[in-house]
C-alpha cells in the first residue's frame, strides 16, 4: 500500500536538478520512490541522500570490506559500532578508531582538522571510554604549491587547538608531502580510549516508549550536507562548500566527555550515539534500526542556536559536540540535572515506537515518514568494475646509480628533505604529556600511554607508504599493516588489532577501484597471517580534483599492549660502546625507495616485497629480547633504509646532542648504497652490550634470519671508513631545520 505523503509545509517540488544536487543518481532516486511508494518530501530526499552517501553507506566498498578478518581472541567489538574494542586483560579494554576529515580540512583547514579530532573522540567516549591518546596521519601537497604552507599551518593549529583544549594528549602520527595531494590533502584522525569491559555502551535502542534525549551543544546551520560533500569530487568551485564545514568547540567537548562519563557510571542509559556524519539523521535511524524499533521526533524541542531553522536544516546539520541517548523511562529529570550542572543542553526530542518507522514532526506537521529498516539498510551496494594493473618488475640494485656525494653526503641530503626531515615543529605544538600517563612521546616507533594506575601500557601507531601502494596496491598495503606491527613490536608491545582509513579517488573509475580491491586483499592477507584483525575503520573516496585522484592511501592504525612498562624499548641510543645488530634480510632493495626518489630523481620498479613468515619470526625474537631485558634500544628499518634508521637512533639519544656511530663497512657483492639505503622489509636494529651481540645474532640465525653487526655506538659523529665524518650537530641542523624554515617562508 502506498504510504501517505506527510503534510509538510511549504511543499518543495522535487526536480531532477534537486535530486542531482543531493548526490543521487536517477536510478537511486527511482529506488527511493519504490521504497516509499510515492515521491519523497524535500526532507525525506535530504535524509535518504545523506544516508545513501558514500561517506555514510559505504556503497562502493562494503562488498570488499566484508572479506577482512574482524574477529580474534582479544576482540570484544569489531566493525559496526562507533569504535572497535579489544581486551587488555584485568577488566580493561581499549576502544579505538580512525576517521577522515579530508574534504573539510582542504576547504577550511583549522576547523576541518579540529572537528575531525572532536568527532573521533566522540566515537570513542560514546562507547564508555575515556579518550587517552590521539594520533593523526597527514598528507600535504608539494611544498612549492601555493596552498601547501597555508594548509599545513591551519591543520596543525586545528589539531593542537582542539586536542590541547580538551586535555587529551596527541602522542603520535605521520606527515608527508607529495605533489599527488596538491588538490586533496588528507587529515586522518585516530583516538584510543580506555574503558572497563563490563561498562561498554552500545547504540541499539531496544524497547518501546523510551525517551529519545538530545544532549550537548545547540544545533546550528553549520555542516549541512557535510556527508554528501565528503562523497564528491572537488572542482574550481570547491571553496563555495565552506558552509558544509562544521565549527568545533573543544571546551564544550570536554564538558560533554565528563558529563557522559559521569552518567555512564549510573544505569540510566539504554543506548547512546554520537551525532556525527548526517547528524540527527544518522544517529536516530541507526539506533532505531539496531534496536528493531521505530522512532518519532518532534523537532520543536531540539535546542537551536539560530532562529527560523527548518526541519531539513535540523535533521541534516552536523553541528559538533552533540550526542543522542535512549534513557530508561523516569530518569529524564535526573539526567537533565546532570547535564545542566555541566552547562550543557538537554532535551527530550522524541520516543521509540513499535511502528518500525521514523516520523519527523515540526510545528505540528509531519515532515517525514519513512521505514527505519530501509533508511538504515537499503543503500545500494555496488560491485563496481575494477582493473588491477600488473605490478612493475623489480629493478636490480646495480641499476640505481651510487651517490655523487658519498654515502654520508647522501644521508645528510636525504635527512634534510620534506620526506625525511624532523616533524618536531609539528608535534611540539601538541600537548603530549597532559593526563600524566604518556610514557613514550612522539618521535619514536610507537607512542605508549600507561593504563592509569597500572604497569600496563597501550601502544599505538599509524603508517602507510603511498608510493608503495601506488606501484602495487596489494603489496603496498600489506607493507602498511606490517609496518604498524613492527612499530608496536619495537617498543615492546604485543600487537592486538588495527583500524584503517582507506583514502582513494573516484571508485567509479575502474583503475581506482582496482587500487581499492588490491589494498583490501593485501590488508586481509597481512592481518590474517599476523593474527592482527581489523576492528574499526573508515573509507574516504572521491578524493579527486578535476578528475585527478590522490595516490592510494590506506592508512593503518595499530594498537598493542605493553604488559609491563618497565620492560619497553625506545629508539634513542643509550650507551657508548653498545653494538647495533641489524636483524632481517639484506637484499639492497632500491625500487620505489626514498633514495631512488631523492638522490636518483625518479621512482620506478616494484616496491620491496613483504615476507609474512619472516616478519613473524623477527617480531617474536625482538619481543623476547625486550622482555628478557637484553634490549632496551630498538628501531625498525623503514623509509630511507638502514642508514637513515641508524641516524634517527643517534639523533634521538637522550643525553646532550646525541650519540655518534662507528659504521661497520659492508663486505659483500651488493653496491654499498643499496645496503645503506635499501628499504628491505622485516628488519630491526637492536642495540645491545658488546658481550651480548654475538649471542643475539646467533639466535637470529637459528631462526633462519639474517643478522650482522652494523655499528658501534660512539660519541659526536657518524663515521664511515673512507669518508669525512658527519657530525651530529651538522646532521641535526639540516634534519630539524627544513620544516621550521619552510613554515617561516625561508625555503
Amino acid at each position: 500500500m502506498t504510504a501517505p505523503t506527510p503534510a509538510a509545509s511549504p511543499k518543495i517540488a522535487i526536480t531532477p536538478q534537486i535530486v542531482a544536487e543531493h548526490g543521487l543518481k536517477p536510478d537511486e532516486y527511482g529506488r527511493l520512490i519504490t521504497i516509499l511508494g510515492r515521491e519523497p518530501t524535500f526532507l525525506e530526499l535530504g535524509i535518504f541522500s545523506v544516508m545513501w552517501s558514500e561517506h555514510c553507506s559505504y556503497k562502493s566498498s562494503r562488498f570488499w570490506l566484508k572479506t577482512l578478518p574482524t574477529t580474534g581472541a582479544k576482540v570484544i567489538q569489531g566493525p559496526g559500532e562507533n569504535a572497535g574494542v579489544v581486551d587488555l586483560g584485568d577488566g580493561d579494554c581499549a576502544v579505538f578508531k580512525m576517521e577522515s576529515h579530508n574534504h573539510p580540512s582542504y576547504i577550511e583547514p583549522y576547523q576541518g582538522a579540529a572537528t575531525g579530532v572532536g568527532g573521533i573522540m566522540r566515537d570513542v567516549f560514546t562507547m564508555g571510554a575515556r579518550p587517552v591518546m590521539n594520533l593523526n596521519a597527514l598528507r600535504f601537497g608539494d611544498p612549492s604549491h601555493p596552498k601547501t604552507r597555508h594548509l599545513v599551518a591551519g591543520v596543525v593549529s586545528g589539531i593542537g587547538g582542539y586536542g590541547n583544549c580538551v586535555g587529551v594528549p596527541t602522542v603520535g602520527g605521520e606527515t608527508t608531502f607529495e605533489p599527488g595531494y596538491n588538490g586533496n590533502i588528507l587529515v586522518n584522525a585516530m583516538c584510543v580510549g580506555l574503558a572497563k569491559t563490563d561498562k561498554i555502551f552500545y547504540s541499539a535502542a531496544k524497547g518501546v516508549g523510551l525517551p529519545v534525549v538530545y544532549v550537548g551543544s545547540k544545533t546550528g546551520r553549520d555542516g549541512i550536507h557535510g556527508a554528501t560533500m565528503a562523497s564528491a569530487e572537488f572542482d574550481e568551485e570547491s571553496a563555495d562548500k565552506r558552509p558544509t564545514v562544521q565549527v568545533g568547540d573543544p571546551f564544550t567537548e570536554k564538558l560533554l566527555i565528563e558529563a557522559c562519563l559521569e552518567l555512564m557510571a549510573s544505569d540510566a542509559i539504554i543506548a547512546i550515539q554520537d551525532m556525527g556524519a548526517a547528524g540527527l539523521t544518522s544517529s536516530t535511524s541507526e539506533m532505531a534500526d539496531k534496536g528493531g524499533v521505530g522512532i518519532e521526533l518532534d523537532l520543536d524541542h531540539v535546542p537551536q542556536r539560530e532562529a527560523g531553522m527548518t526541519a531539513y536544516e535540523m535533521m541534516l546539520s552536523e553541528s559538533q559536540e552533540r550526542m543522542l541517548m535512549i534513557l530508561k523511562p523516569g530518569r529524564e529529570a535526573e539526567v537533565e540535572a546532570l547535564f545542566h550542572k555541566w552547562g550543557l543542553d538537554f532535551a527530550v526530542i522524541g520516543r521509540t515506537t513499535d511502528t518500525g518507522r521514523m516520523i519527523v514532526k515540526h510545528k505540528g506537521l509531519v515532515e517525514a515518514d519513512m521505514p527505519v529498516d530501509k533508511l538504515a539498510n537499503s543503500a545500494p551496494m555496488y560491485e563496481r568494475p575494477y582493473v588491477m594493473k600488473a605490478p612493475p618488475k623489480p629493478i636490480l640494485p646495480e641499476w640505481v646509480p651510487a651517490p655523487g656525494n658519498g654515502i654520508l653526503g647522501a644521508l645528510k641530503q636525504m635527512m634534510a628533505t620534506p620526506q625525511l626531515c624532523s616533524r618536531r615543529w609539528i608535534y611540539e605544538q601538541y600537548d603530549h604529556m597532559v593526563m600524566g600517563d604518556t610514557v613514550q612521546r612522539p618521535g619514536g616507533d610507537a607512542a605508549v600511554v600507561r593504563v592509569h594506575g597500572t604497569r600496563k601500557g597501550i601502544a599505538a601507531t599509524c603508517d602507510v607508504t603511498p608510493r608503495y601502494v601506488a606501484a602495487d596496491p596489494e603489496m603496498g598495503t600489506k607493507q602498511a599493516v606490517v609496518e604498524t606491527w613492527r612499530n608496536l613490536i619495537a617498543v615492546g608491545a604485543d600487537p592486538i588489532a588495527i583500524t584503517d582509513n582507506m583514502n582513494f579517488g573516484n571508485p567509479e573509475r575502474p583503475e581506482v577501484m582496482g587500487q581499492f580491491v588490491g589494498a583490501v586483499k593485501g590488508m586481509g592477507e597481512a592481518c590474517t597471517a599476523l593474527d592482527y584483525p581489523v576492528v574499526s575503520g573508515n573509507v574516504s573516496l572521491y578524493n579527486e580534483t578535476n578528475s585527478v585522484g590522490i595516490p592510494p592511501t590506506p592508512a593503518i592504525g595499530g594498537v598493542g599492549l605493553v604488559p609491563d612498562i618497565a620492560r619497553m624499548a625506545s629508539i634513542g641510543l643509550k650507551r657508548e660502546g653498545d653494538l647495533i645488530i641489524a636483524i632481517g634480510e639484506e637484499k639492497g632493495w632500491l625500487g620505489q625507495t626514498l633514495y631512488q626518489q631523492i638522490v636518483g630523481g625518479k621512482l620506478e620498479g616494484a616496491p620491496p616485497p613483504v615476507d609474512l613468515e619472516a616478519e613473524l619470526k623477527a617480531g617474536r625474537l625482538v619481543t623476547a629480547l625486550i622482555r628478557e631485558g637484553i634490549a632496551d634500544t630498538v628501531h625498525d628499518v623503514s623509509d630511507g633504509g638502514l642508514l637513515v634508521a641508524l641516524a634517527e637512533m643517534a639523533l634521538a639519544a637522550a643525553e646532550g646532542q646525541g650519540r655518534g656511530l662507528e659504521l661497520y663497512p659492508y663486505v659483500g657483492k651488493l653496491p654499498p648504497h643499496a645496503i645503506w639505503f635499501g628499504e628491505d622489509q622485516g628488519r630491526y636494529l637492536v642495540a645491545v652490550p658488546p658481550e651480548q651481540a654475538e649471542t643475539v645474532a646467533e639466535r637470529a640465525r637459528l631462526l633462519g634470519l639474517h643478522a650482522r653487526i652494523v655499528a658501534r655506538v660512539g660519541t659526536r659523529a657518524i663515521n664511515l671508513a673512507g669518508e669525512p665524518p658527519l657530525t651530529l650537530n651538522d646532521l641535526r641542523a639540516t634534519h630539524e631545520g627544513w620544516l621550521p624554515g619552510y613554515m617561516k617562508g625561508e625555503l
